[in-house]
């Protein structure tokens, strides 16, 4: 039941810090996903959205935030027939999640994105609940209103119309580009796509960023130096490559069946 897994994702959510938050902020998230590969932590396969899912706001930073889960429906009108934007119990549902939190809206249309749930109001009504974005695999709307709340959209497409987006059910596990998103899930997000923070690793993923970040700096300015060499960048690259070989230890996340 949607209580269950909420009062599961509070749980969980509340072990990572505010600090370490604002610190995963400061990666993109190429470098979050090598420190994740560096630490072993998940095959390399799984964990990350596809692409299908665009990011609408390259120019935007980061995006750090607890995922607040619903499937969402455009192309028939709701069996109670309540308009679309009429669920309190989902933005109370929203609300009840730590925050900063990010909409990870799953269309479970047989082709998504007839219409848009997301646009000017529900992404000033998700700013207003300390909503920082929102994640779909159907169609978002009112880019250039939405674009000046700092409210970073990841979309398959863009629709002029809502058609008939109401939401089906919320609070449960949905899967957008082939990643599965359980409520609560930490998510990282930024032009080149959402990546899933393993919970109990955050602190540890945060500081193997910053490790990760320096490592390919100092590669990067020895590429560009005049003592640059094959042989000394043999010794480099493989320097790294031992960094890159630790022991197998998947994590398991709380909410794994």
């Amino acid at each position: 039941m949607p209580g269950t897994i909420e009062s599961q994702a509070m749980t969980h959510t509340t072990i990572v810090s505010g600090e370490v938050l604002e610190k995963l902020k400061t990666f993109d998230s190429c470098i979050v996903s090598n420190a994740i590969e560096r630490l072993n932590l998940r095959l390399r396969n799984e964990g990350f959205m596809s692409g299908v899912a665009r990011c609408r706001f390259p120019n935007f930073p980061p995006m750090v935030g607890f995922a607040a889960t619903a499937r969402i429906r455009t192309a028939a009108p709701p069996m109670s027939h309540r308009c679309y934007y009429d669920r309190m119990d989902f933005w109370q549902y929203v609300d009840s999640l730590p925050a900063p939190r990010i909409l990870v809206l799953q269309d479970a249309d047989h082709q998504p994105g007839l219409g848009a749930f997301v646009g000017e109001i529900h992404a000033a009504i998700g700013v207003a609940l300390q909503c920082v974005g929102c994640i779909t695999n159907g169609a978002v709307r009112d880019l250039p209103a939405v674009e000046a709340l700092k409210f970073q959209v990841y979309a398959r497409r863009t629709s002029v119309s809502h058609a008939y987006a109401h939401i089906a059910e919320f609070g449960e596990p949905v899967e957008i580009d082939g990643l599965k998103i359980w409520p609560g899930d930490l998510l990282h997000g930024d032009r080149h796509g959402v990546i899933n923070i393993p919970l109990s690793s955050a602190s540890e993923i945060s500081e193997e960023s910053a490790k990760v970040l320096e490592q390919e700096r100092d590669l990067v300015e020895f590429c560009h130096s005049p003592h640059f060499s094959l042989r000394e960048l043999s010794q480099r690259l493989e320097r790294m490559d031992l960094d890159c070989n630790l022991p197998w230890r998947r994590v398991e996340e709380p909410y794994e069946t």
